[in-house]
């Protein structure tokens, strides 16, 4: 039997997890990520270099790779503060700049650094150009760049994005409309709603093929509300958003965390932009027509709450092996 295609979407530090544990079950595994992120040190490198920026698909290779701990810690090695113009760098994002500049594209780079750490499975941008996301609030107060986002004090109404160089409407990368077309189950994040996840549907060849294609997707749901960002938000109203901005109901199935966070557990300094958990509302979820699988999804460590990579993969191959036919 030929292995479940399983594409996964999103970006940050929430779909690695995930990766990483899909890696090692029998699934054809593939990974769209996010090129909007224009804070920290891919913000300075897509200044500098005018490409792609580097830290979500860095993440992603190191989660999809079966490189050795000691390799990943070279890659994630991040320059001491007083390096000068290297200060706060990780390594790993100044070898992708270095090899897109050599190819003249993001995607090109990522081919061959996937090749070259043995990654098991497929690696693409969501687009091979720097996007800028654009956040519109309630108040219609706009805010560009994905890193001023949550310094805004309102509600999003919605994200779009730009291609930074140009202004243009964003333009998927090759393969990836191929992917999701030829998918048996797209997961959405885990990720920040706004700032991971959207960044990638937004893309209108990406939200096209979400609407046409015949996959089961799943949405992983984040345990916890985000500052800036999703602030009170029950499950539901991540769902809602996601629709909204897709412009249709599409998702299939949501998995939802229903394991509680230890009061005070969470590390509030090195956690900042996490809040509280989020609240539960399934006769809302079933109003947006999804399933619904609830379960102890957490991992509690380093003083944050995760989702246990290991569980969501088990829900992730059991959707895929299923039978059911998507209506």
């Amino acid at each position: 039997m030929s292995k479940p295609k399983v594409v996964v979407i999103g970006g940050g530090t929430g779909i690695p997890v995930v990766l990483r544990a899909l890696r090692k079950e029998k699934v054809d595994l593939t990974a769209i990520v996010t090129v909007a992120d224009d804070g920290g040190s891919s913000g300075r490198i897509r200044s500098a270099v005018s490409i792609a920026p580097p830290g979500d698909l860095r993440n992603v290779l190191i989660a999809m790779s079966d490189m050795p701990k000691f390799y990943a810690d070279i890659l994630q090695y991040r320059f001491d503060k007083s390096d000068g113009e290297l200060a706060g760098h990780p390594l790993g994002n100044l070898i992708i700049a270095a090899v897109s500049e050599m190819q003249g594209s993001t995607y090109r780079a990522i081919q061959t650094l996937a090749q070259f750490f043995h990654v098991d499975g497929k690696i693409y941008p969501s687009s091979d150009a720097a996007l800028t996301l654009h956040a519109v609030f309630k108040d219609g107060h706009e805010v560009a760049g994905e890193s001023h986002i949550a310094g805004y004090k309102s509600l999003i109404d919605h994200v779009y994005l730009t291609q930074t160089s140009s202004g243009a409407s964003p333009i998927a990368s090759r393969n990836v409309v191929k992917s999701i077309m030829e998918a048996d189950t797209i997961v959405l994040g885990p990720g920040s709603l706004f700032t991971s996840i959207l960044p990638n549907i937004v893309i209108p060849e990406i939200c096209e093929a979400l609407w046409k294609t015949s996959a089961k997707i799943v949405y992983v749901c984040n345990i916890m509300t985000q500052r800036g960002e999703t602030e009170h938000f029950s499950d539901a109203d991540h769902v809602r958003v996601l629709h909204e901005h897709i412009g249709t109901k599409v998702i299939d199935t949501v998995l939802v965390n229903i394991e509680e966070v230890p009061e005070a557990y969470m590390n509030t300094n090195k956690f900042d932009e996490y809040l509280v958990q989020v609240d539960h509302d399934f006769k809302a979820l079933q109003e947006e027509g999804v399933n619904i699988i609830s379960n102890n999804f957490l991992e509690l460590r380093d003083g944050g709450a995760f989702h246990d990579g290991a569980a969501v993969a088990r829900e992730i191959v059991a959707l895929s092996q299923s039978k059911e036919v998507k209506l």
